[in-house]
């Protein structure tokens, strides 16, 4: 297995692509029955074949990465060739996870206790495996809005 297998709930959210998905290996409802309790662990390769193919199609799609923690925002723009990094460091002890210490950080961008960094990095051979690193570390995908943001205001 390449990423991770999917939860219970991320299953039941895709139920209806499962099906679909049995049906291209012409499994039916009642073989997969059958899988379940005669083979589970031909079942279970099946649902790993399917999680990752999820995983796959969830990455090629992913444009930007977000990673906050107390003192640290990363946001990342996912190009086809390397990705954009966006670092914000705070240097005091506001924690901008809070709401009080995002407010902070937003009505005080240009305080010397706010420092902005960019970084390009390369992808390994496996960008999507990349990625999937990122989120196993943290990072949410996103529709980029902070990182559009904080690019306008440092570029």
């Amino acid at each position: 297995m390449k990423y991770s297998r999917l939860t219970k709930e991320q299953f039941e959210e895709l139920h209806q692509e499962f099906i679909n998905f049995l049906a291209t290996q012409s499994v039916t409802a009642e073989e997969w029955a059958n899988l379940k309790v005669n083979k589970p662990e031909l079942a279970e390769t099946e649902l790993d074949v399917f999680s990752d193919l999820i995983w796959e199609g969830v990455l090629n799609k992913a444009e930007y990465l977000e990673h906050i923690s107390a003192q640290h925002m990363y946001l990342f723009q996912l190009g086809d060739d390397k990705m954009h990094a966006i670092v914000i460091n705070l240097k005091n002890d506001k924690d901008i996870t809070t709401p009080e210490g995002y407010a902070w950080l937003r009505d005080n961008l240009m305080d010397d206790n706010v420092e902005f960094l960019q970084a390009d990095k390369d992808y390994s051979d496996d960008k999507n495996l990349d990625k999937f690193k990122m989120i196993e570390q943290g990072a949410v995908i996103t529709k980029g809005d902070l990182y559009q943001y904080f690019n306008n205001l440092i570029n």
